[in-house]
């Protein structure tokens, strides 16, 4: 359990009354059949959607219908909205997962209902982004409504990801530093699989999130703010900026890699110039020396006292002569 998740009663993390001025008092899920809101407050409920308690509260005693209470429970889910009619929609959000052992970009699902005074919202993993909201309540300056509850929920969730989109941002920063420091510099090839990864699972969930902002701020309901369209909008700005630094990342990423790609292919290619020059300088002098070493008779030279010395100035004309047809056709 993260030390920002409080403890559950049966399923239920997070219960607030909000008293319209940006406080709220906790409420037991005891509290919860007993309660009579008056006009200007509003019930914020978070539930972990793992507990059976806590899914049968949802079929049994939320109000809300077979479809809706499905929708929330469903296993496997992505980024959208639902309108259910009737002043009430459904939001399926991710944040960034930043529980012990988990990887960022598998991010944590966090469904929402949402009606004129209450939002209900389900978690399966902790999220950073209710703890936040809940110290916001707390410390009296908070959502006032339920609409701005899912407000500062996007909000802190974004947040999240702002953090962790310029972290990917800065290690690539460093790796390019690195690289223009000292040409000789090898990337690590492992960190850059996992930036590209991280970029990859990243956009596969902000890129429909940024569409639900989109229709948040075309969406409209009588219990909705006036200005809330203006926060929305602003939250698609920012998915968006996040969405082309993933992209940037991704670019960033590929350049770095060819230039590795290249710096090698340059360097073998180097490498086997030199390799294939020197194989052609020695091979005459091979030759000569492979053909005076057979075991035959009538070698020219075996009896002659200076024949060693004759073969020795022969191999080294032949060397003078290839260094000097090698400078002119510029092979050295």
């Amino acid at each position: 359990m993260q030390q920002y998740e409080s403890g559950t009663e049966r399923g239920l993390i997070d219960g607030f009354v909000l008293d319209g001025r940006g406080g709220g008092r906790q409420v037991a899920r005891s509290e919860l059949p007993l309660l009579d809101l008056k006009p200007e407050e509003s019930l914020w409920v978070h539930w972990d959607r793992g507990v059976p308690e806590a899914q049968s509260w949802l079929r049994e005693s939320s109000g809300l219908n077979e479809f809706a209470c499905d929708l929330l429970l469903e296993e496997a889910t992505r980024p959208r909205l639902v309108d259910l009619g009737g002043e009430r929609l459904l939001l399926f959000l991710r944040g960034v997962n930043l529980n012990p052992g988990a990887v960022p970009e598998d991010m944590v699902s966090l469904r929402v209902y949402a009606e004129s005074q209450r939002v209900i919202s389900l978690r399966l993993r902790p999220l950073k982004a209710v703890a936040d909201l809940r110290a916001d309540l707390e410390a009296g300056h908070g959502p006032k409504t339920a609409s701005e509850v899912v407000l500062y929920l996007a909000h802190y969730l974004t947040d999240r990801v702002d953090t962790l989109i310029g972290g990917l941002a800065d290690q690539l920063d460093a790796m390019e530093e690195a690289i223009e420091e000292d040409e000789r510099s090898i990337p690590d090839q492992h960190q850059l699989r996992m930036l590209r990864r991280r970029a990859a699972g990243l956009r596969r969930y902000l890129s429909p999130q940024r569409d639900i902002y989109a229709q948040m701020v075309k969406f409209k309901l009588s219990w909705t703010l006036a200005d809330d369209a203006d926060y929305w909008n602003e939250l698609y700005n920012r998915l968006t900026r996040n969405l082309e630094e993933l992209e940037l990342i991704r670019e960033r990423i590929s350049l770095i890699q060819e230039a590795e790609h290249r710096r090698i292919t340059e360097r073998m290619n180097r490498t086997m110039y030199l390799l294939g020059i020197i194989t052609g300088f020695f091979l005459p002098m091979s030759f000569v020396t492979g053909l005076l070493g057979i075991n035959v008779g009538g070698i020219p030279g075996s009896s002659a006292p200076y024949g060693f010395a004759v073969a020795c100035l022969l191999i080294g004309g032949i060397a003078t002569f290839q260094w000097w047809i090698f400078r002119r056709l510029r092979w050295l």
